[in-house]
């Protein structure tokens, strides 16, 4: 009987990480490490009952103290992309920016868009440069760049 519990928890192990390295989403790895606690402790006899409490409480453990640790760092290296990478970056005007008018060009990363300012009544002029605050539709809100 303990080498069928333990053959059970060896392949239960085996499973979750076979899961997990198909999802990379961290969603069965906590899991594996209560199935391996409880292997381990089928490999040294302890009792069904004690395996299948160490293999909960484990898991548990596992899930609430090192899951957020281990989001925030596979987050971290998340970049920005399309507009939001955007914001905050410097433009070049190519066309006069002015609201009341409804023009204004600028070109940031070798792309023209369309831009405007936060207030109207306001131009700036070809060449200036400028800073991205915000994106509204297909504009850009843009700011007059300062160092």
């Amino acid at each position: 009987m303990e080498i069928s519990v333990t053959v059970l928890w060896l392949g239960l192990l085996i499973v979750l990480l076979v899961i997990e390295a198909a999802t990379l989403g961290l969603t069965t790895i906590w899991f594996a490490g209560g199935a391996l606690a409880a292997f381990l402790a089928a490999l040294l006899h302890v009792p069904l009952p004690v395996q299948i409490g160490l293999f909960f409480v484990v898991s548990l453990a596992l899930l609430i103290f090192t899951r957020p640790v281990a989001v925030r760092f596979m987050n971290q290296k998340t970049e920005k992309t399309n507009v939001d990478s955007l914001l905050g970056k410097k433009a070049v005007v190519t066309e006069t920016i002015e609201n009341l008018k409804g023009t204004g060009r600028v070109q940031i990363k070798g792309v023209d868009w369309a831009a405007r300012t936060k207030e109207d009544g306001s131009a700036i002029e070809p060449g200036a440069v400028v800073t991205v605050t915000e994106v509204q539709g297909v504009k850009l809100i843009v700011d007059s760049y300062r160092d």
